[in-house]
């Protein structure tokens, strides 16, 4: 290695200016609104005046002092990230979808990009549009135009901006990509599809009679579509659909239309526009029609085309309980075991043909074919494979070492490590918000600081399996926090599932799964051996205790967590290690606050279409509704009620459902398993779903920690007379007077006004909109009587019914009642003891990247 002095000037400079870069993007990324690209550009030219004059007295005083000098260039590699992410930022946003065309049904015409995946739904894929008009529009939106009260960026409205005038045929811009979905029209009704809203998708599964074609990468169609800027739910610590599509380049979704006066989608022809999307589906496909069961044919497609939308979910629970969903997608690890194998293979070959042309290895040295030789192949794994976010990652980590090696210097890991992250910021400073960039950083930094942990020297088989013991162990242990924090969920099993599966996936089942790109019947052996690792895993799967839960952590816990399991890894006395034990324990035992007796918190959860409402008492929580459906074999209470209950470590005592709507109800089923010994309440027969049930009824009440609850709605009389689902919900309130919380389900103004006048004393602090916000529901003389301090409505992005109605609005902006939605607030939280006060996500966590609806939900 090269002398401490020989590497100081590079240090002094390299250092400080990688240090200051990530910590500059890092902060740009935090920022809620966008700047000017005037404030970007004069930041960036303060930047480089700095560093100039740094440069100048660094060469001309020499090397002596540099103490202030590195301080100067950290601050020159912050400002320089912090201005080129935004101004990149910038630039993104400008070619976002014009807010007068969200919901307008234009006329696309373009290709099929991506590769299109087919679901029991219909089917979704990418879109590079080449030319878009505004359609004429169909007859159900010249209905929805005059039932609806005129909006100008509804479905059905024909002004711009300024009031500019827009007619059918004219030609507008609209994002180059969009990601779109084609739904099979359901039993009865016309082939209009529903809108890509989360939340408000319909679970009626795809026939065999569906009139869907099949659609292939590189086909040319023109079709009638709704587009919209992307829109996710927002929930704490949940999952940023958002940046997702930020990061992919995506700027709009939407719903391809037909039926009801729209033209049907018209295909225009083939091309080999998009070459590697061909090739990947014609291998998708293939795979799928040689191997049985379905599900190994998904594992196999995910390794080999990224196609991750072809495992069942049942696996996915699998992988994640034991931990080894890291291997079952096209990841960094996947992408450099490839490219170091393939080294491996061209070095071979390299010094096979060199024996027979000694010129060879004198024009290009064997360890610089080899690198370059498998850091191509290893790029073109990674496009084959879907060109995702790690596998772009892996391939700009693999080339930075690359180049690093052959410059001919002996690096210290450290800088070589650092580098690598500089890159990968260079390229995608948004991956500095996704966990898989920290834990394939940190595991990457564990093994160089604790040595080279497998043997490369050829020694007993003995040793090599002790190293990879040891490997993985390191590994689980020093992770767990990171793990803890960004999943809250830690798998107990991992090390049994990791040690015979790293090897068994990367070594033998990815390969063998590409080599059947060219000969087919190697798939089936590799499918195989995907069904023996599954019988070992689902073994694991079901041990008792297999995988952990636990709240999730303040960053500071976390942070003191990860530095004690990076105490306990490295290669010091245990006299020192043993203080990882200690930095560690707090974040085991840490417990998140809860309310004080008395009093109680609630949360509205964002979950689109639906009612779901967390309420939290010192030692007691209830869970009001569980949400719609999310997809076929999907709800609201698996993708966000059990992710909040456990970010909070609660386990409900009651689960009360209003009534049997599926937007009110679609998640018993999952709630039951994960809460077996919960106690419910309905106004409906349980039944059906195994569950023993007590009916609701006006007069009930309990108290739980000093905090009253009552339900008011419906009497025994309203179950001996017919009446609607809807009537039927059952009303609670929480609390008492100014301070309580009145949840309403989806009563009518007739049960609000009846109520009102039975207890014309009865207040409410917050009140949940009941039928999300329907104009037959939150009457006059309900809110007359009630008072509420804030109204919450529960609805979805641009609901295809309208919630909240324009009339409920007016009724609130008359008394001057505050109101917050979740389409703009996103998930909305509040406590008895600050009534007046309610918090929405979207602003808690506002960032420049989210819809820009969000900006305005506070009131």
């Amino acid at each position: 290695m090269d002398k401490p002095d020989a590497m100081h000037p590079a240090l002094a400079l390299g250092l400080p200016l990688m240090l200051g870069g990530i910590g500059g993007a890092w902060l740009q990324l935090q920022q809620p609104l966008l700047w000017s690209g005037w404030a970007y550009g004069a930041l960036a030219l303060a930047a480089l005046l700095l560093g100039l004059v740094l440069w100048g007295r660094q060469t001309s005083a020499g090397l002596a002092a540099r103490a202030l000098p590195s301080l100067g260039w950290l601050l020159v590699g912050a400002a320089l990230l912090f201005a080129s992410t935004g101004g990149r930022a910038l630039w993104f946003q400008a070619g976002a979808l014009a807010a007068e065309l969200e919901g307008r049904e234009l006329v696309l015409e373009g290709f099929v990009a991506g590769l299109p995946r087919q679901g029991e739904l219909g089917w979704q894929f990418e879109f590079e549009v080449t030319q878009a008009t505004l359609a004429e529009p169909s007859r159900r939106a010249r209905q929805g135009a005059r039932a609806e009260p005129a909006d100008p960026t509804g479905p059905a409205g024909q002004t711009g901006q300024a009031g500019q005038t827009m007619q059918a045929g004219q030609a507008v811009q609209v994002p180059q990509r969009v990601r779109l979905a084609w739904f099979a029209p359901r039993p009865g009704r016309g082939a209009t599809t529903q809108a890509n809203t989360p939340g408000t998708l319909g679970t009626q599964a795809l026939s065999p009679s569906s009139s869907l074609p099949e659609l292939r990468a590189g086909q040319r169609w023109r079709l009638t579509a709704r587009l919209q800027r992307p829109h996710g739910l927002a929930n704490p610590g949940g999952f940023d659909f958002e940046l997702r599509l930020w990061e992919q380049g995506i700027h709009a979704t939407g719903s391809v239309r037909a039926g009801l006066g729209t033209p049907a989608p018209q295909l225009l022809g083939h091309g080999w526009h998009f070459p590697v999307q061909q090739a990947r589906q014609w291998v998708r496909d293939r795979m799928q029609a040689q191997v049985q069961p379905p599900a190994t044919a998904g594992v196999l497609a995910a390794l080999v085309v990224g196609d991750q939308g072809a495992i069942p979910q049942t696996h996915w629970e699998t992988f994640r309980i034991t931990g080894v969903t890291h291997l079952m997608v096209v990841s960094g690890t996947h992408i450099t075991l490839f490219a170091w194998m393939a080294m491996a293979l061209i070095g071979l070959l390299w010094r096979v043909a060199g024996r027979r042309r000694p010129a060879l290895l004198l024009a290009v040295p064997t360890p610089v074919a080899a690198a370059v030789g498998g850091l191509a192949l290893g790029f073109v794994y990674a496009v084959f494979s879907g060109w995702g976010v790690p596998a772009q990652r892996a391939v700009l980590m693999l080339a930075t070492l690359v180049l690093l090696q052959l410059s001919g210097r002996q690096w210290p890991w450290p800088f070589m490590w650092l580098a690598v992250m500089q890159m990968v910021v260079l390229l995608d400073p948004w991956a500095l918000l996704s966990a898989g960039f920290w834990l394939s950083f940190v595991a990457v930094a564990i093994l160089f600081a604790t040595g080279q942990p497998l043997p490369t020297d050829g020694r007993s088989g003995r040793h090599y399996v002790l190293g990879l013991v040891r490997t993985q162990a390191l590994m689980t242990l020093a992770l767990a926090p990171l793990l803890l924090l960004w999943f809250g969920e830690f798998s107990l099993v991992g090390l049994l599932a990791n040690l015979p599966a790293i090897p068994w996936v990367t070594l033998v089942v990815t390969p063998l799964a590409l080599a059947g790109v060219l000969l087919w019947p190697l798939w089936l052996l590799a499918g195989w051996m995907i069904d023996a690792l599954m019988l070992w895993l689902q073994a694991l799967q079901h041990w008792p205790w297999a995988a952990i839960t636990r709240p999730a952590l303040p960053l500071a816990l976390a942070l003191l967590a990860a530095l004690g399991g990076l105490l306990l890894v490295l290669r010091w006395p245990w006299s020192l290690r043993a203080w990882g034990l200690l930095l560690i324990w707090p974040a085991l035992a840490y417990s998140p606050a809860r309310p004080p007796p008395g009093h109680f918190e609630w949360l509205a959860a964002d979950i689109g279409q639906g009612t779901a409402v967390i309420v939290r008492t010192q030692n007691h929580t209830l869970v009001y509704d569980t949400g719609p459906p999310m997809g076929p074999h999907s709800d609201a209470a698996e993708r966000v009620l059990l992710p909040l209950l456990q970010r909070h470590g609660e386990v409900p005592a009651k689960v009360l459902i209003s009534h049997i709507d599926a937007d009110h109800a679609s998640g018993i089923a999952t709630l039951a398993r994960a809460f077996p010994q919960t106690q419910w309440r309905t106004s409906f027969d349980t039944q059906p779903w195994g569950l023993s049930s007590q009916r609701c009824l006006a007069g009930q009440s309990w108290v739980w920690d000093g905090v009253p609850f009552r339900i008011l709605h419906p009497g025994p009389e309203h179950y001996t007379t017919q009446r609607s689902d809807n009537a039927m919900s059952c009303v609670l309130q929480v609390g008492h007077g100014a301070a309580s919380l009145l949840l309403t389900g989806d009563i009518y103004i007739d049960e609000e006004t009846r109520l009102a006048l039975a207890q014309p004393d009865l207040r409410a602090g917050v009140l949940f909109a009941a039928h999300h916000g329907s104009r037959t529901s939150t009457g006059p003389v309900w809110l007359n009587t009630l008072q509420p301090q804030w109204v919450v409505i529960q609805a979805a992005h641009r609901s295809r019914y309208g919630h909240p109605h324009p009339e409920v609005l007016a009724r609130l902006q008359a008394r001057a009642i505050p109101w917050v939605s979740t389409p703009q607030c996103g998930a909305a939280w509040g406590s008895s003891q600050r009534p007046e006060q309610v918090h929405c996500q979207r602003q808690q966590r506002q960032r420049y990247w989210q819809h820009p609806d969000g900006a305005g939900a506070d009131r």
